[in-house]
């Protein structure tokens, strides 16, 4: 069985670095059930390594990132309950980013649809080739966009989200980057390039503060104002819980001192 899913992991001076691909380029990246299920099966495998300091999602070939949930077989969903197992596997991809303890960077190298859209609003960061065209063309085939759509508001505002979800059209990645879908756009020979500077300054970072970050934007998400300020509290004394905070403020106050007698 093919898995349609690769993954490199890279040695940095800081920490172990995957990069994951979704390799079906001849279908566009698209999300199969099965290409799905070895999407999650590789995150859980990731989400197993405690030395992992981030992760790199791409699409391979350079004609796309993801170009959505495989059409094919959504059109062969005989029932409502087959419609709903084959929603919560894309749900199940975003989730699995989203709950990676590490940031996830979406590199778009192309066409990113639908599914595919969801899944890098589903990543902590974004960075896109100038090339790359987005959409959730969901509408023109007769279905809402649905589970990580709900990220979109918060990404590109209420007016945005309902004119892309409301009448499907593409829009191109300078208008990602202008309305911060994406934070960075470059030409698409350059893009990695960009995604490994980006990747040293995230190593630059203490390893278990990084972490645990993630895990408090993640609860603001979900939390009001007064709940996020406590769980902010509690991820404060959770990080003195590690030795981090002692030895990288020794570490600065070291530097410092030696830049002043410089």
């Amino acid at each position: 069985m093919t898995s349609y899913i690769t993954v490199r992991r890279e040695t940095h001076a800081r920490g172990p670095v995957a990069i994951v691909s979704i390799d079906n380029p001849t279908k566009l990246n698209s999300l199969s059930s099965e290409v799905m299920g070895h999407f999650v099966e590789a995150f859980r495998g990731l989400a197993a390594d405690p030395d992992l300091r981030a992760v790199v999602l791409t699409g391979a070939g350079d004609r796309a990132f993801i170009g959505g949930a495989n059409i094919d077989e959504m059109a062969e969903l005989a029932s409502p309950e087959a419609a709903r197992v084959f929603i919560l596997k894309v749900h199940g991809c975003c989730r699995a980013i989203r709950d990676l303890a590490v940031p996830v960077i979406a590199a778009v190298n192309g066409w990113c649809l639908g599914a595919g859209l969801e899944i890098a609003a589903a990543c902590d960061m974004r960075l896109a080739a100038e090339t790359a065209v987005f959409g959730m063309p969901e509408v023109r085939l007769g279905l809402p966009s649905v589970v990580e759509a709900a990220l979109l508001p918060s990404l590109i505002g209420w007016g945005r989200t309902r004119r892309i979800l409301l009448t499907g059209e593409t829009f191109s990645a300078a208008d990602a980057r202008a309305w911060g879908l994406v934070e960075e756009i470059h030409p698409p020979a350059l893009l990695f390039a960009a995604v490994e500077d980006l990747l040293d300054k995230l190593l630059e970072a203490e390893p278990q503060a990084v972490r645990i970050q993630k895990a408090l934007i993640r609860a603001w998400e979900d939390l009001p104002v007064t709940g996020a300020v406590a769980a902010g509290v509690d991820a404060f004394e959770q990080a003195w819980r590690t030795d981090e905070p002692a030895t990288s403020m020794a570490r600065f106050l070291a530097q410092r001192a030696a830049a002043k007698r410089g």
